[in-house]
């Protein structure tokens, strides 16, 4: 069986716990408490007929935590970047978060950039094509 490390990461308050748990335990709580430091699972998925044991951790997005986070990038093959699409201000960070993530784990790690809370249209600042850019 294969395994691979995935970090969640993104300014706080954008939902990557809300994802982390949906994934996880198939349950999504709108009044989801803020993550302080990290939280760890592991979970088995299939995918091209090979089982793939995945270890995720969901990291701190506030400021005072990003110190420590860069201590659960370590050895990562991939990276949930996550942006709130309701608060711009989110996706004008994603650069920096890649070039932390670069800085630590270099140019090899897969990076996935995720707009959550889609749903929310009336409170959308960002819109697709902003994104796509």
């Amino acid at each position: 069986m294969k395994n691979f490390k995935i970090v969640l990461l993104g300014e706080g308050r954008v939902g990557k716990t809300s994802l982390f748990n949906r994934f996880i335990h198939n349950k999504c709580d709108p009044n989801e408490v803020t993550t302080i430091q990290a939280q760890y699972l592991e979970k088995e998925i299939v995918v091209k007929n090979q089982k793939v044991n995945l270890s995720i951790w969901d990291t701190a997005g506030q400021e005072k935590f990003r110190a420590l986070s860069s201590i659960f990038y370590r050895k990562a093959n991939g990276a949930l970047l996550v942006y709130d699409t309701t608060d711009s201000s989110t996706l004008e960070r994603v650069e920096d978060w890649i070039a932390e993530l670069r800085n630590i784990l270099g140019e090899s790690v897969e990076i996935v950039i995720v707009g959550n809370k889609y749903d929310l249209k009336k409170k959308r600042q960002v819109e697709e094509e902003k994104a796509l850019e």
